[in-house]
């Protein structure tokens, strides 16, 4: 597994290294030990799936607040997903910044999100599954997130009219 830096700290984009043959193909999406050696702490507590029926489909900005903030790994195992995370910590040198990546089944890319970095994604194809690994479990009590078209954010999604709930729609501005 590929551990790539990004520029927001603490974000880091994981690859796969596939063995292929006449089969098909074999990779290591998770590996405890290999985080660690790169400096990333990652106990399991939950795994989520997130379906996604169409296209335009827009889940986020979503992030859990102290005392449960929350760490994840995301990928995608269906379709392709344009993937946002925007910097929540308030001492971070990046505050507000955000990066965007596309995860797909075919690129096989995942993301590693640290805690207070709130998260998003915009689905690219109808059937899209997005799967979540998490060290920290869902508290509805600290869930919280900021709104996907604030300003201050200024995030450049791919598809216009996006499909939405009403929560998400709804987060307040910055």
């Amino acid at each position: 597994m590929k551990i790539i830096p990004q520029q927001i700290q603490g974000i880091y984009l994981l690859e796969i290294e596939p063995f292929q043959d006449e089969r098909g193909f074999f990779a290591r999406q998770f590996c405890q030990q290999e985080l660690a050696r790169a400096g990333l702490k990652m106990p399991i507590k939950q795994c989520n799936l997130s379906g996604n029926t169409h296209r335009g489909t827009l889940r986020g900005l979503h992030y859990q607040k102290p005392p449960f903030p929350e760490t994840k790994i995301v990928s995608c195992l269906q379709g392709s997903i344009f993937d946002v995370v925007v910097d929540l910590r308030p001492d971070s040198a990046t505050y507000l910044q955000h990066i965007t990546v596309e995860l797909s089944a075919q690129n096989g890319k995942m993301l590693f999100i640290p805690p207070l970095c709130a998260h998003g994604f915009q689905t690219l194809q109808d059937h899209t599954t997005v799967y979540y690994q998490l060290d920290e479990f869902f508290h509805p009590e600290a869930y919280d997130g900021v709104r996907y078209n604030d300003p201050k954010l200024n995030i450049s999604w791919p598809l216009e009219n996006p499909i939405l709930n009403e929560r998400d729609k709804n987060y307040a501005l910055l």
